[in-house]
């Protein structure tokens, strides 16, 4: 029987046909990209949000219809008019875009960092994706949130009387709400990366993101403001965000004279957006705050 045995293991061992069928040990099995590796990422963060959409879709929506209603009664009244049109209409815009951005930053931020605090961190480790592959994953479900938020805040907006959502230039709403959204997400992947405790993302939260959400001209314009708190808002990223992104609902922002200064705008985003993009990258490649 031993013999057999031997005999069999012999006759049907083949060096050359085994090289064929398995590659060498520590040979990449999956080359180019792990579209089925990516998908399930993009599916997990997903549903992870969807499973509460109330606080993750829903409220936003409903808290932002809340700024819409206060500022629109305490400076709105009178007929106001700002760039042409009522003042409920000129906030609208960048009321969705604000919602979009915080909640974009607010799911990227928490997938690497829960993962770390729970200890399983490891499930977005071990598997077969590369930092490329995980970076776009997170970065995709978080923007998908953010699309959700902004129609669930653009329905929840258009019902308010005197708001008026006409549509002059559907690049700019895309380009912009993307870019916007990208960036946060990026921010956020980027705080996930470096806390280590729940405190120090709600820390870059209160004293980063909202700060630059609130003082970005949604509520109000450029012109207003003195010089030195001008040279302030151009800095701010967050301010060529949300004024693209009302240029493509009014037809007008205050990001400089003529349209050529909204395209000047949208290819800096882009360039900054390909930029954080390249350091989160770098910083996942090392194992920055991940890796032992």
């Amino acid at each position: 029987m031993v013999d057999q045995a031997q005999d069999t293991r012999v006759t049907t061992a083949d060096p050359v046909r085994d090289q064929r069928r398995f590659p060498p040990k520590g040979a990449p099995l999956i080359h180019g990209i792990n579209r089925g590796g990516l998908w399930t990422l993009y599916i997990k963060e997903v549903r992870r949000f969807l499973k509460v959409q109330t606080q993750t879709i829903w409220a936003p929506a409903v808290t932002t219809l809340l700024f819409l209603v206060i500022f629109t009664v305490a400076l709105g009244r009178q007929g106001r008019m700002v760039l042409g049109v009522p003042f409920a209409s000129f906030i609208a815009p960048g009321l969705i875009a604000m919602g979009m951005m915080q909640n974009a930053f607010a799911n990227s931020s928490f997938s690497l960092l829960v993962g770390k605090i729970q200890g399983t961190i490891i499930d977005y480790l071990m598997p077969p994706l590369s930092e490329g592959e995980l970076m776009t994953g997170i970065v995709a479900a978080a923007t998908t949130r953010a699309i959700a938020v902004g129609l669930a805040v653009a329905v929840a907006i258009g019902l308010w009387p005197g708001v008026d959502l006409g549509v002059a230039h559907a690049w700019a709403i895309i380009w912009f709400g993307l870019m916007g959204a990208i960036m946060l997400s990026l921010l956020g992947l980027l705080t996930s990366l470096w806390a280590e405790k729940f405190d120090h993302a709600a820390a870059v939260t209160n004293f980063v993101v909202a700060p630059l959400s609130l003082l970005s001209g949604t509520f109000y314009t450029l012109h207003n403001l003195s010089p030195a708190f001008q040279m302030v808002s151009l800095a701010n990223p967050f301010f060529y965000v949300i004024s693209g992104f009302r240029y493509g609902f009014l037809g007008s922002s205050d990001i400089g004279d003529g349209h050529a200064a909204v395209w000047w705008a949208a290819g800096g985003l882009g360039l900054f957006n390909l930029a954080l993009g390249f350091a989160t990258y770098w910083l996942l490649r090392r194992g920055w705050k991940l890796k032992s």
